[in-house]
């Protein structure tokens, strides 16, 4: 096993760090100060990124193959990339890639008619407009996607579709332009796996109201936020279908496995930096008379915390190399391992960073409170940690029984 990455990997690391030394981390307050003056618009600091970024080839890095404008880069590939976008909670949409949008390019590229592709997938990969994945509802348990209550009925040339949706991320942006919606329109077939379907809609449809925004911790994640959405006959055009009915079920898998490992990624990111804050304030702050460095706790705390960056690093990156090597069905044994436990490691590191800043890591003076929200999200984000559990485990309970 080679755990050297390729040179043009190396130059990608090289070329995104000094990006991010020379522009990420000197707008980090800017952004703050920016998207508090206009919620829900990518501040003026992000254009300006992403037209730097994008001139600098630094664009649509997560898009697998070049059918579509994509680097070509595999998920393993990918992954270290991802990890330094991770670094900033934003940074990612100046790269062009961030979620949700990220997964629905996928899952246009991968879905999509070819008219839905150049109305929708074109300008998305060009940065022009931002899109949501509306999945999740408020009042069942939408960790099994089967329990999905919208109805989404035909009436002739037409869809109606009826329900109400939340935690929608990036629906509360002011550029999010379609919304992709996963519903039932054949609730009475006796799979439950092919009940569901998903529909293409467009921004300003009657009957779709954005209802509220919703925060997590407190955090509303300005500009592309958390919605909750109420469709009240919603109608669209049945061109609007994505893929056929009765093909939902199958699109979230397919969208949702890259997804689960691209918040991964991300997430070490985030508790790399944590780890790296640790270590320089115990060097540098003094307590009862030496440094906070020279404790013994405070040791074994950092060591801890640099092993658990570094496990769920090596995990990522061998879930990463078998979606590459076997497709990501085959890949969900190692996919769900790492959804388990990278979010929770990364979670612990980030909170062991903040205990060491004191009450100053509970402000906004540092990136740890937001990147603290981020990890813990992020066990429920595509689907909870109790959920992946219970698959993996069966999945190992049958093939291990079986020896």
């Amino acid at each position: 096993m080679d755990f050297q990455h390729s040179p043009r990997v190396t130059e990608l690391q090289n070329r995104l760090n000094a990006f991010m030394k020379e522009h990420v981390y000197p707008n980090e307050h800017t952004f703050a100060e920016q998207v508090q003056k206009n919620r829900w618009v990518s501040p003026p600091i992000v254009e300006e990124l992403k037209a730097k970024a994008k001139a600098q080839g630094l664009w649509n890095l997560f898009m697998p193959g070049r059918e579509h404008g994509g680097a070509g880069l595999t998920n393993l590939e990918y992954a270290p990339l991802a990890e330094i976008m991770g670094r900033v909670f934003w940074a990612a949409e100046v790269f062009n890639c961030s979620a949700p949008d990220t997964g629905n390019m996928e899952v246009f590229a991968r879905y999509a008619t070819p008219e839905q592709q150049k109305k929708w997938l074109e300008p998305l990969l060009e940065g022009r407009i931002r899109s949501a994945y509306v999945m999740t509802e408020p009042n069942v348990a939408s960790s099994d996607a089967t329990n999905v209550e919208l109805s989404i009925r035909a009436e002739g040339d037409e869809y109606v579709i009826n329900g109400t949706k939340w935690f929608a991320t990036g629906a509360m942006h002011e550029n999010c332009k379609i919304f992709i919606v996963m519903g039932k329109t054949d609730p009475d077939n006796p799979n439950r796996h092919l009940q569901q379907s998903q529909v293409l809609v467009e921004r300003g449809t009657p009957g779709m109201l954005i209802k509220r925004p919703l925060s997590t911790l407190g955090y509303w994640e300005e500009p592309h936020g958390h919605a909750e959405i109420v469709f009240d006959n919603v109608r669209v055009p049945k061109s609007n279908l994505l893929l056929g009915e009765g093909r939902g079920f199958e699109i979230a898998q397919g969208r949702l496995g890259p997804g689960r490992i691209h918040h991964c990624m991300r997430v070490i990111g985030a508790a790399q930096r944590a780890l790296e804050y640790a270590c320089k304030r115990v060097e540098n702050r003094v307590a009862f008379g030496k440094k906070l460095s020279t404790q013994g706790s405070v040791r074994e705390a950092i060591a801890v915390m640099a092993s658990k960056v570094e496990m769920c690093r090596l995990m990522t990156l061998r879930a990463a190399d078998k979606m590459d090597r076997v497709g990501n069905k085959e890949a969900k044994d190692l996919i769900a391992m790492a959804k388990i436990m990278v979010p929770q490691l990364g979670f612990e590191v980030i909170d062991m960073a903040i205990q060491m800043h004191g009450a100053g890591g509970l402000t906004g003076d540092y990136f740890l409170a937001e990147a603290f929200n981020y990890a813990r999200w992020c066990r429920i984000a595509d689907g909870p940690d109790q959920v992946h559990m219970m698959a993996l485990g069966k999945q190992v309970i049958q093939e291990l029984s079986a020896l």
